[in-house]
């Protein structure tokens, strides 16, 4: 089973609300469970970093409309959005913003792990298309690059 196999595997589970997946084949095992969102707020511990600045989680889509196309930056995994790595930090990247493969965009929190988020391509980033502190999951389209 190769990693697009996986990945595709996820995007199934997050889709038909599947919690957990098993597969045992020939020597290889793999065991996929998906964290049940139930709307209750973040940990103590990391709420505490993201909670300084009220406007920090509330910051609105922003896009330029006057860019049609282009490729979107998704979501790696199942977390939650968040544009710097705490509130009193400017966002790594904002609309108009040159990227390439290795310009880091965002973090993705997943189980108290701070995952970040490369852009994997050249562009400008003509859309951004989550809010932060938004939960995100495995292909959610996060940023619009042209």
């Amino acid at each position: 089973m190769d990693l697009k196999q996986i990945e595709k595997l996820m995007a199934a589970m997050g889709r038909n609300e599947i919690k957990r997946v098993v597969l045992k084949k020939e020597g290889f095992e793999l065991e996929l469970e998906k964290e049940v969102s139930t709307n209750v707020p973040m940990s103590s511990s990391v709420a505490a970093d993201f909670q300084l600045e009220p406007s920090f989680q509330q910051q609105e889509i922003v896009s330029n409309p006057s860019i049609k196309g282009g490729c979107f930056i998704t979501s790696p995994m199942v977390g939650t959005f968040y544009t710097s790595s705490s509130p009193n930090d400017p966002p790594y990247i904002k609309v108009g913003d040159k990227v390439d493969s290795g310009t880091l965009v965002c973090i993705i929190e997943a189980m108290k792990v701070m995952n970040e988020v490369k852009a994997g391509m050249n562009g400008e980033i003509a859309e951004i298309l989550v809010n932060n502190g938004d939960p995100v999951e495995f292909g959610t389209q996060i940023f619009r690059v042209v």
